[in-house]
């Protein structure tokens, strides 16, 4: 068994991470997922969602909001929708940002449409906190 697994996580706008990696726990659609080096093929639909990267000791996150990853036995390709590395986060935009959809969601005239958009924007500020913790 390989002792690291290669991490790519790609937005649209750069690639986020390039790291030779011990672990990848990421935010599945159907719940969270791991991954170890010499892990079986898949291809996985990401929610929002806070994925974690362990190398050595250390962990680090990033704050996904949606997207795809493909694993191989050797690495992990996250082609995430968006995305901010934990220490990117500004945590005042981001509990702003929960106080702004907490409070529009209290409007109860709103189309279905609205409720999805704004309950969407409020789970990226919650794992954007929670991916700055």
């Amino acid at each position: 068994m390989g002792s690291r697994i290669r991490l790519e996580l790609v937005t649209p706008e750069r690639l986020l991470v390039s790291e030779e990696v011990d672990e990848v726990i990421a935010p599945g659609y159907h719940g969270e997922f791991g991954v170890l080096p010499e892990h079986t093929p898949y291809l996985a639909i990401l929610s929002i969602g806070v994925l974690r990267y362990r190398k050595g000791d250390g962990t680090k996150k990033v704050a996904v909001g949606g997207g795809f990853a493909e694993v191989t036995p050797e690495r992990v390709v996250v082609l995430a929708d968006v995305a901010e590395k934990a220490e990117e986060i500004d945590v005042d935009r981001a509990r702003q940002a929960h106080e702004r959809a907490e409070a529009a969601l209290k409007d109860l005239s709103m189309d279905d449409a609205s409720y999805h958009k704004i309950n969407a924007a409020l789970r990226r500020a919650i794992v954007r906190m929670a991916a700055a913790e």
